[in-house]
């Protein structure tokens, strides 16, 4: 039997690896566009069925997605999409609207005119999806959006937990989308661009916080809508007057 050299072995390790990477990569995007739903099964075979690649890749990338939150293995049962607990989802905006807060004071320090603009073309384009009606379209701009403002914030180890916090919250946040929220987000981004471009970094720290917290607060609302106007009792009959001979 033939024996790998050392240096042969590490290339075989590296291009397992590198599949795996891809394979977590497009499973992830399937779990974040809402092609598995929270809780649902993902089964090895089918998925490395679906992808074109071996189960092992495919189990590698269960073991990542794991990692980052995106999946639960169970003993003897499988892997499944997370399902994030609304508590923990509303401790996680509490997290990310501090976070949110740094960027934004920061950008409004160290943001270029050129920067500022490319972040108003997202702007733009999602105020197109919102009028079109996509949510599909407004999330996946939404994500590039934030992820802009964080790597103009320039913190890798900063980054690198951010974009665990979203992934997770991703999990939760689609239910969020209507055509009257997106307008609501929307208007949030151009508020909290409005304010790094103008140099104000308590302003743009401020529109990063409150916008987190107001999607916290909607995810709140969807999660336990007001209760329904009880129905009013219907009036009591009004008795007609009798006219006796005498009224007459």
């Amino acid at each position: 039997m033939a024996v790998q050299s050392p240096t042969n072995a590490a290339i075989a390790q590296l291009q397992g690896n590198s599949l795996a990477g891809l394979v977590q990569n497009e499973i992830e995007r399937m779990i974040l566009a809402s092609e598995f739903q929270p809780g649902e099964k993902l089964t090895e075979s089918t998925l490395a069925t679906r992808l074109g690649v071996s189960r092992g890749p495919v189990r590698e990338a269960f073991r990542m997605l794991d990692e980052a939150g995106l999946v639960r293995t169970e003993k003897n049962r499988g892997v499944f999409v997370r399902d994030i607990a609304l508590d923990e989802a509303l401790e996680i905006f509490e997290l990310r609207a501090v976070m949110e807060m740094y960027i934004g004071r920061k950008l409004a320090e160290t943001c270029t005119a050129a920067q500022t603009k490319a972040l108003r073309q997202w702007v733009d384009a999602m105020d197109a999806a919102t009028k079109a009606g996509n949510a599909q379209d407004f999330h996946r701009f939404n994500l590039e959006f934030h992820d802009a403002l964080l790597q103009l914030a320039g913190n890798a180890k900063f980054t690198a937990h951010y974009r665990r916090l979203i992934k997770e919250l991703s999990l939760i946040r689609r239910r969020n989308l209507t055509v009257e929220s997106m307008a609501v987000y929307t208007r949030e981004h151009r508020q909290i661009v409005k304010a790094i471009a103008a140099r104000n970094a308590e302003a743009a720290g401020q529109a990063m916080f409150d916008h987190v917290m107001n999607s916290r607060e909607r995810t709140l609302q969807n999660y336990y809508p007001a209760p329904e106007a009880p129905l009013a009792a219907p009036a009591p009959a009004r008795r007609r007057a009798t006219r006796t001979t005498a009224e007459a």
